[in-house]
């Protein structure tokens, strides 16, 4: 058997009409997507497929979305009895990867992560945190660089993504100051991203103390699936410390190159992304080009990989 690890894609891979292909041609997504719909206190599913896209893409709305147009694709690939040995999300992805471990029930993660969105889109109005992803740059330059700022902006190291790819966020004012000071620096690129707010920095403190009571009237299992955890990229499986580090993952950067490096360490011997987009399958080829990599959100990409796994055996 093969030891497969799946990416669960995060904030930013949203599009308006996400998995609307699984939910008119599939029976039990639409069984499961009707079901989500009352779980949340808005019209998720006509965000999802009719947008607009300034509505789906707030924080509070994305995420349930994302994470609901994963749990289709990993119900679709469990009826043909494919299963992950290993787990990895991305930010908001590690909830779909804690669904697929069986630490969190369905139920239990879509109000939540309606929640966590609710909790970060008030601790940081909209239009006023931003990030941006640094191509060229070693952490080190980048905090070097930033120390050029003033005082009163927040600007901190959010996701390390791959070789070359780390992305910064804090208040807009900061980030946009940012961009001439590290573009200075030897940037290639610096890249304003589609998400908002400014998660994972220290401006996401407020929203934790909040979350972190919610998240104590959640009933979380033991993962049956190892989880390589954003704030650790370790593997995780015990209940109480993934609690822990779901309230520390707010404002701690997610280590998702050192996860995938990691992963690799332990056996895996392909990735598949899914859920919406091919965010994750870029990052993994810049990371390591060799192993095989599938991104799945409709029937066509799921058969590619099915004729790969299953001739594979």
């Amino acid at each position: 058997m093969r030891k497969i690890a799946f990416m669960f894609p995060g904030q930013g891979s949203q599009t308006v009409g996400m998995a609307k292909n699984w939910y008119d041609t599939d029976e039990e997504t639409q069984q499961l997507f009707d079901h989500a719909n009352t779980l949340v206190p808005f019209d998720l599913l006509s965000y999802m497929f009719e947008g607009p896209e300034e509505v789906l893409t707030k924080t509070e709305h994305a995420q349930p979305a994302l994470l609901l147009s994963s749990v289709a694709v990993l119900r679709r690939l469990a009826r043909e009895e494919i299963h992950p040995s290993m787990v990895v999300g991305h930010s908001l992805g590690e909830y779909s990867a804690l669904v697929a471990a069986g630490a969190l029930t369905v139920d239990e993660a879509l109000p939540l992560v309606a929640f966590r969105g609710a909790c970060m889109e008030k601790a940081v109005p909209t239009g006023e945190g931003a990030m941006a992803a640094v191509l060229g740059l070693s952490i080190e330059t980048i905090e070097e660089a930033l120390q050029s700022l003033q005082e009163s902006e927040v600007v901190d190291i959010a996701n390390i993504n791959c070789p070359g790819q780390i992305v910064i966020s804090g208040t807009k004012s900061g980030v946009d100051q940012s961009i001439p000071l590290l573009t200075d620096a030897g940037a290639r690129r610096v890249l304003p991203l589609n998400v908002s707010g400014p998660f994972h920095s220290r401006l996401m403190k407020p929203a934790s103390v909040e979350f972190k009571e919610r998240l104590k009237e959640v009933s979380f299992n033991d993962a049956h699936t190892p989880v390589y955890a954003n704030v650790t990229a370790e593997p995780v499986t015990d209940k109480g410390e993934i609690e822990h580090l779901l309230f520390e993952q707010l404002f701690s950067p997610v280590q998702f190159e050192q996860s995938i490096q990691h992963m690799i360490d332990a056996g895996a011997e392909a990735f598949v992304e899914v859920g919406n987009g091919k965010v994750l399958s870029g990052l993994l080829r810049k990371i390591n080009r060799k192993l095989p990599t599938f991104s799945i959100q409709d029937e066509v990409s799921l058969q590619k990989f099915l004729d790969w796994y299953k001739g594979d055996e």
